[in-house]
């Protein structure tokens, strides 16, 4: 979705313009600088991108430059593509500005013409450097918090005083754009008050450890890109600029703890030695100043493209941090961390604490959590989001399940497109809402949602895991085996319950070897379905005694299952070939299958 043009006067306070601006051929001039500065090192396709908007603005047809046209005749896209689900235009155009502004922070600094993208368009805008002179005093006024995007001078980056302290500058003015909401739901200030407080993070500037002047666009680039990361993550508040004051590189836990409570603090450092890059950052619980998780990224800028340093390092330490199943969602919460409503991180920690034993107890203790804290709190994406996960498992697990209508099936699906109502954009709602469309006999309008919310946080490894699951699933077992491989090697925190489809994928491919190794790893002994995947690896490897025991155990935990085999099957969206399998091995295993049913597979 295109972002709405921005309007500068708003910041700048004047809509005066120059009384000259460059020509074409000045403008063309400054275009050959950047693309031949070593600077600018960004792909073909970020090169192309500027070159299209230029040469649009310049023949005059700046009008036509919307994120549709971009799209489609720099990106190749189909004309008939949905610009909604597909956020390249964006992603790159954050490319193309960082690269920019690289470019005039370092080898362009002394160039006549400022060639910039303001946030907001992609329409170029062009300047004499000395036009810019009298920015600077503006650059850190206060952003009305409401609005979604922010001019930045680029005189700015052109003063050396600025550029000391351009890491505080980046921290919080990216917070207050990564956190702004994109699509019609109403902006976080507006409801920030009705809302639950859960695990929040407060992040403070990267500090430059080499004193090398250098080194300061470094510290700004991937703090810039690790709020944007962290900012996806809708299950933990990240600090935004509406923090009373700013947060000071050199700031004491116990000045964070005085001013905002104990929240948990993200800090690091940037050095640059012999050309290489170290990054290194660490998280401390703001209770006890305890350091709880720490994490170190090398990475050589003369042989990488600096774009993509960034946001690679950025995007490790987003996920170690952030993740679900991360550094903070793994320790329990503190009854003092979270003065207004520690209910809402109590149930964000049972309910994946439940995802990892999958069992009836820990399920209803989620449930009856999250119900209340919906009822306390209905516009809160993620928790709805949740709340559809456990009443999904009413039906796919028979866990709890509650009698009469709306079916759990029903009430799962409600939830779900509440969450998406609620919040288009949250990855925890598409992920729930994927599920349930699965589980619905919907698999492709499913996946479709799933390959959309990865687009928007392609490092959520939980999505991806899930996604890589109704994948292998619904027939491409070895694609499917291989993102949640993925999703397991960036985050080993992860349920059990991923080890477990990976163990079926294995053994739906013939591997049975690595399907028994997988099924051993997977401590789900209170999961019913982990028992009977079990019995059909260790029967067709003929471990007689193990496949009795699991076949057993099994039959304990789901003793109505094989009324209605075929209707388990058809729920998860087994095609023909692997519902075969799976009668086969279930007939070789033991199991009480109705002779019907084997008849109707010959």
């Amino acid at each position: 979705m295109e972002l709405p043009r921005f309007n500068y006067a708003d910041i700048d306070g004047s809509c005066a313009q120059a009384a000259s601006e460059p020509g074409e051929a000045d403008v063309r001039a400054e275009l050959d600088r950047i693309l031949a500065s070593a600077q600018f090192s960004v792909p073909k396709r970020v090169r192309q991108f500027l070159v299209y908007v230029i040469n649009e603005t310049l023949i005059g047809r700046g009008d036509r430059i919307k994120a549709y046209s971009i799209a489609v005749e720099v990106f190749g896209r189909n004309p008939n593509f949905d610009i909604r689900n597909d956020p390249v235009v964006r992603i790159e155009a954050g490319r193309l500005r960082r690269a920019l502004e690289r470019h005039y922070l370092l080898g362009g600094s002394s160039d006549p013409v400022v060639i910039e993208i303001p946030k907001g368009g992609y329409v170029p805008r062009f300047h004499w450097r000395h036009e810019l002179s009298g920015d600077r005093d503006h650059e850190a006024q206060p952003i009305p918090s409401g609005r979604r995007e922010f001019g930045r001078s680029v005189a700015a980056w052109l003063n050396p005083w600025f550029v000391g302290s351009m890491a505080a500058m980046a921290a919080i003015i990216v917070v207050s754009l990564a956190r702004a909401p994109t699509t019609s739901p109403p902006a976080p200030s507006t409801t920030m008050a009705a809302q639950p407080e859960g695990p929040s993070l407060v992040v403070k500037p990267f500090v430059n450890l080499s004193r090398d002047p250098e080194v300061d666009f470094y510290v700004a680039g991937i703090g810039e890109e690790l709020l944007s990361q962290l900012a996806r993550f809708k299950e933990l508040t990240v600090f935004r600029r509406e923090t009373p004051g700013t947060i000071s590189p050199t700031a004491s836990t116990e000045e964070i703890r005085q001013r905002l409570g104990g929240r948990y603090i993200l800090e690091g450092g940037v050095r640059l030695f012999e050309g290489k890059l170290r990054v290194t950052s660490r998280v401390l619980d703001g209770e006890t100043s305890a350091i709880i998780w720490s994490g170190a990224y090398d990475a050589d800028p003369r042989t990488n493209n600096l774009v993509d340093i960034e946001a690679t390092i950025a995007a490790k330490v987003a996920t170690a941090v952030a993740q679900p199943y991360g550094i903070i969602f793994s320790a329990a919460p503190q009854p003092t961390r979270s003065a207004q409503s520690p209910e809402i991180y109590q149930c964000s920690y049972r309910f994946y604490r439940y995802r990892t034993v999958l069992d009836g107890n820990a399920h209803a203790q989620t449930r009856e959590c999250l119900e209340q804290v919906t009822a306390r709190y209905p516009d809160n994406a993620t928790d709805w989001a949740m709340l559809s996960y456990i009443y999904l498992d009413e039906d796919r697990f028979q866990l709890n399940r509650r009698p009469g209508p709306p079916s759990p099936i029903e009430r799962a699906r409600q939830a779900a497109e509440r969450a998406v109502r609620i919040d288009p954009e949250n990855i925890r709602a598409l992920q729930a809402l994927m599920t349930v469309l699965y589980f619905s006999k919907q698999p492709t309008e499913a996946l479709r949602i799933g390959a959309r919310a990865l687009q928007l946080n392609p490092n959520d490894t939980e999505l991806l895991a899930e996604f890589g699951s109704r994948v292998a699933q619904a027939g491409e077992w070895s694609r499917g085996a291989a993102l949640i491989e993925e999703a397991l090697t960036r985050n080993a925190g992860h349920s059990d319950y991923y080890t477990g489809i990976l163990a079926l994928a294995a053994y739906m491919q013939g591997d049975d070897t690595r399907a028994a190794d997988l099924i051993r790893r997977a401590n789900l002994r209170q999961f019913a379905l982990y028992h009977f995947v079990a019995a059909l690896i260790f029967s067709r490897l003929g471990l007689q005694v193990e496949t009795a025991h699991c076949r057993a155990e099994f039959l304990k935990l789901r003793p109505n299952f094989f009324d209605d085999f075929d209707g388990e099957l058809d729920k998860r969206n087994f095609n023909a070939r692997d519902r075969a399998i799976l009668l086969r091995g279930a007939i070789q295993a033991g199991f009480p299958v109705r002779p019907s049913l084997t008849v109707e597979t010959k």
